[in-house]
């Protein structure tokens, strides 16, 4: 199995178990002489082996993660690295937003307001982050399918 293969795994694991959970509690109770319309017991177990499965699928993909190197960088560096360029942008861009708010005075007597930092060239900086992003995305997923589990 390749790597993007266990991480789609991965995802349809986490909404079964987010699926079990759901019928789980809606069939935690019953009305006395009822039955509940799916076995709880049955739920548990299956959400139980679900999870066990989770894991096991999890430790592989850390270890994988660990042990697969790109270009004298393991693929956990490559995602840490990613999640913080995504941090970061999202820094940018909401300091871009704020600063590039503009305010109406309705007469020249009120206080300007002013843009404190200089927008075209966050502007610029972000842009290059994003590029930035793209491509080492497009590093990750190219090695997640190439690499086997």
């Amino acid at each position: 199995m390749k790597l993007a293969e266990a991480l789609q795994e991965r995802a349809d694991h986490n909404r079964r178990i987010e699926q079990l959970r759901s019928r789980l509690l809606n069939n935690a109770l019953k009305q006395e002489g009822e039955e509940p319309a799916e076995d709880p017991d049955e739920l548990l177990k299956q959400l139980n082996e679900c999870i066990d499965a989770q894991q096991k699928l999890i430790a592989a993909i850390n270890l994988a993660n660990a042990k697969t190197e790109v270009d004298g960088k393991t693929l956990t560096e490559m995602i840490a690295e990613r999640d913080m360029l995504n941090i970061r942008i999202n820094a940018y861009r909401d300091l871009i937003n704020e600063a590039s708010m503009t305010y109406q005075r309705a007469r020249n007597s009120e206080i300007r307001i002013l843009s404190a930092v200089n927008v075209k060239e966050l502007q610029k900086k972000a842009d290059a982050l994003s590029h930035e992003l793209r491509i080492l995305d497009n590093r990750i997923q190219q090695t997640n399918w190439l690499t086997e589990l």
